[in-house]
């Protein structure tokens, strides 16, 4: 469904266009920022971003990945999924989101 790439993730429409993705560029060492979340009009409503979150969440996990969220979705998703937080990491850094 969703296809991994060094810092996104996304999903292809039948004529190749992404129609979800998630960016997560590298942050420091072995951390990532989730930056942004991106559904298309077409698809939002129906669970795609929380979907693409959990994905991303068991990739993550599978690989040994840390992160931070500075993508408004992606703290609120943290924020309801508290079981899931196992994988970020506190910064002090600044860190600018992605609008």
């Amino acid at each position: 469904m969703f296809t991994f790439k060094e810092d996104e993730m996304y999903l292809l429409d039948n004529d190749g266009q992404k129609i979800a993705f998630i960016s997560y560029p590298l942050f420091k060492d072995n951390v990532r920022n989730i930056r942004k979340v991106f559904v298309d009009e077409s698809l939002r409503g129906q669970g795609i971003a929380g979907k693409a979150m959990l994905a991303l969440y068991d990739h993550f996990k599978k690989e040994g990945i840390k992160t931070i969220a500075t993508c408004p979705y992606a703290v609120a998703w943290f924020e309801k999924n508290k079981d899931k937080t196992d994988i970020l990491v506190k910064s002090d850094e600044p860190v600018a989101c992605a609008l």
